[in-house]
């Protein structure tokens, strides 16, 4: 795709979103919210998964931690949300380098499994440490500032916050080291043969996927109020996963389109039936089954698509 037709998507895309609190309900426009911080949990799954070729499975943990550090931080100690939005993004990291360090030098089903129950760790002293965490009652309490309380003000803070981490995710996996990535993604005994530290790179990237998640963690203690240890459970972390192979793996924007959708299933088609689970499990088979590239993905592919990107 070329850089006019980069530019003119990105603008109709951002101007659509733009005017979605205007032509929304305040119900509405919260769903929509919501939609926007899911992505940025999908799209930091998206840079292990669709550009390191590593699956992760504790982005969720992450997530739930930032998430965590916040509400303690302000309804337990009393804090400024600000400077407990910069702790859980800063905790967010530590957690991410710690599992850096145990499970890059690892790939495949090996990579997954460890992640999984890194994962599993962390739910496992939300759930004990009852002093901290509430346990199974989790934490409550108002961490928005007042002036964000107006769900449509909220919505454009949420949606700025996005977009500057969308752009910092689109530079970082643009650049040589995102294409150093990709490169160990393909073949990572060849990149280790032209010189590159692939556990280094490995690493870095971990760790800044992490840190996206934590961003994503903090907003949504800013929009739920709520923590609990469903948070950080393997159910977070599988919901990212999704998102990211609904909307396409390796195409980092996919994870706005898995959002929307696995958002939108969620809260729409269950208040016709309860049964939203089974629609969410169909549209997944279909979409491995008629694009396994992802509705992004498949997008691209389209004829018209590829003459309009010329």
């Amino acid at each position: 795709m070329n850089m006019t037709s980069n530019k003119l998507w990105t603008a109709g895309v951002v101007a659509l979103l733009m005017l979605l609190p205007i032509t929304l309900s305040g119900y509405e426009t919260s769903l929509a919210t919501l939609m926007l911080i899911y992505a940025l949990l999908a799209m930091s799954i998206d840079i292990m998964a669709g550009y390191a070729g590593r699956t992760p499975l504790c982005h969720g943990a992450i997530f739930g931690v930032a998430t965590y550090v916040v509400m303690y931080y302000v309804t337990s100690a009393g804090g400024n949300p600000w400077i407990g939005m910069l702790l859980g993004i800063g905790l967010a990291a530590l957690v991410s380098l710690v599992f850096a360090l145990l499970a890059v030098r690892t790939s495949g089903v090996y990579f997954l499994l460890l992640t999984l129950a890194l994962g599993m760790v962390i739910w496992g002293v939300c759930q004990r440490w009852t002093s901290v965490t509430g346990g199974e009652n989790g934490l409550r309490g108002a961490v928005r500032p007042e002036w964000l309380l107006d769900p449509a003000r909220f919505y454009y803070f949420v949606l700025g916050v996005g977009l500057l981490a969308t752009l910092v995710m689109w530079r970082f996996v643009s650049s040589p080291f995102g294409l150093a990535l990709k490169g160990i993604r393909e073949s990572e005994s060849r990149m280790k043969s032209l010189g590159y530290h692939s556990t280094r790179h490995l690493i870095i990237g971990f760790v800044f996927s992490g840190v996206m998640a934590g961003v994503a963690g903090v907003l949504y203690a800013l929009f739920n109020s709520f923590v609990s240890p469903s948070s950080v459970a393997l159910a977070q972390s599988v919901k990212g996963l999704l998102m990211v192979i609904i909307g396409g793996v390796g195409t980092l924007f996919g994870g706005v389109v898995g959002a929307a959708v696995i958002i939108i299933l969620e809260n729409v088609v269950s208040s016709f039936t309860e049964r939203w689970s089974l629609v969410l499990g169909l549209l997944f088979v279909f979409t491995m089954i008629f694009a396994p590239e992802g509705i992004v993905g498949k997008i691209r592919s389209f004829k018209w698509f590829r003459q309009s990107s010329k």
